[in-house]
């Protein structure tokens, strides 16, 4: 093992943080305070938004509750797929999710935005506000609410906290978390409007409505988001990039009005029916754009810290390019082994050996050496 690949895998050890345990609870710390209280008064909103009509629309919120649950599971299979390179651990995804869900949506975005939607209401007219309010409320209470809690995050992980790329994936899990509760709040309300009755075909309607646009709404607006403000702090060396990273939060801003205000932009006509297509075909195709470059720091931390590893045979350069590359190279390395169950298999095992590599701080621990050993059955087996 040369001393240039020990030194670049221990850089990327201590740039990333990866490896580094999260612990939520820190008295000491005041960012614990804040989200404390945050999600704290958002529990208390909760319990009184719902307390009053709770039992008579039971049907509807337990109903929103369970669809909006299994709604996750695909959601959570897909960003623990894209948490593969230098990973977050659970407990501060999670802590992520509940601050999206609890702390941006009933703590901040419900009393601010019935604050700012009666302004707009008194200074533009009924009509007006009709239009535009929703879409110039939102963007700016909810995407700044939601991204509080990747600085809270900062300032409880500093060291895990790092590059772009963190702050696409925490953001996408705190969009996620906003989604699912907001939406468990408009089948509570939509229970409300239709006064109880048939709460669950409206709960079912709602969860497919919502449901779909929540493919492109919050979750994506929050991983543009929380990217670009990573990219305007630059946590890591030379990836700073004040102008990219303000353009990607205003690109995150605009499609969240787009969105809320369809009808205003469509002006009422035949092209409501196409433009929600058009749009969520733009934030997808910008999506994908900001995920590849917010990876490219992450992936060549993955290449520095499995360098020692090819050196010594135990990876070899087609599943570094797999374990550091993006779906084109994992694409090729499946195809070179004729078998996506055995590429994935060695993938899983590459990712097992750079994490205890990464937790055990370069050192040969016996969870190294076990993981190790591991990966060399698994390449002997292919």
């Amino acid at each position: 093992m040369s001393d240039l690949a020990k030194r670049a895998q221990l850089t990327a050890i201590e740039q990333s943080g990866w490896g580094q345990p999260f612990r939520l609870l820190q008295p000491h710390n005041a960012s614990f305070w804040v989200y404390a209280v945050g999600v704290g008064a958002g529990a208390v909103s909760i319990a009184r938004y719902f307390g009053s009509g709770g039992a008579f629309y039971a049907p509807a919120i337990v109903g929103g509750v369970l669809l909006f649950g299994l709604y996750l599971v695909p959601w959570l299979l897909l960003l623990r797929h894209h948490n593969r390179f230098t990973s977050q651990p659970a407990g501060l995804l999670a802590t992520a999710f509940f601050w999206g869900g609890v702390a941006a949506t009933f703590w901040i975005a419900l009393p601010a935005n019935g604050a700012l939607l009666e302004i707009w209401a008194k200074v533009g007219g009924t009509s007006f506000a009709a239009n535009w309010a929703a879409g110039l409320t939102a963007p700016i209470n909810e995407e700044w609410g939601k991204a509080l809690g990747l600085v809270l995050l900062i300032g409880l992980a500093p060291r895990l906290v790092r590059s772009a790329y963190d702050g696409f994936i925490i953001g996408a899990f705190i969009g996620l978390g906003f989604t699912v509760f907001e939406d468990v709040l408009y089948v509570y309300n939509g229970a409300a409007q239709g006064f109880g009755v048939d709460q669950l075909g409206t709960t079912v309607q709602m969860f497919v409505v919502r449901g779909a646009s929540g493919i492109v709404s919050h979750a994506l607006f929050s991983a543009i988001f929380c990217a670009g403000l990573m990219w305007v702090l630059g946590r890591t060396p030379g990836e700073r990039n004040v102008v990219g990273g303000v353009l990607a939060m205003l690109t995150a801003m605009a499609f969240h009005f787009a969105w809320d205000d369809m009808g205003g932009l469509s002006g009422g006509g035949p092209l409501i029916t196409v433009l929600p297509f058009a749009i969520g075909v733009v934030e997808l195709v910008v999506l994908f754009f900001v995920l590849r470059h917010a990876a490219s720091r992450e992936r060549a931390w993955t290449r520095d810290l499995l360098g020692p590893e090819v050196e010594s045979g135990v990876v070899d350069p087609p599943l570094l390019d797999a374990a550091s590359g993006l779906r084109k190279q994992r694409k090729a390395y499946r195809k070179s082994l004729h078998s996506r169950r055995k590429a994935r298999r060695l993938l899983e095992g590459t990712g097992d050996l750079a994490h205890e590599i990464a937790r055990a701080g370069g050192a040969d621990t016996p969870r190294v050496v076990h993981a190790r050993s591991e990966l060399l059955r698994l390449r002997d087996l292919a």
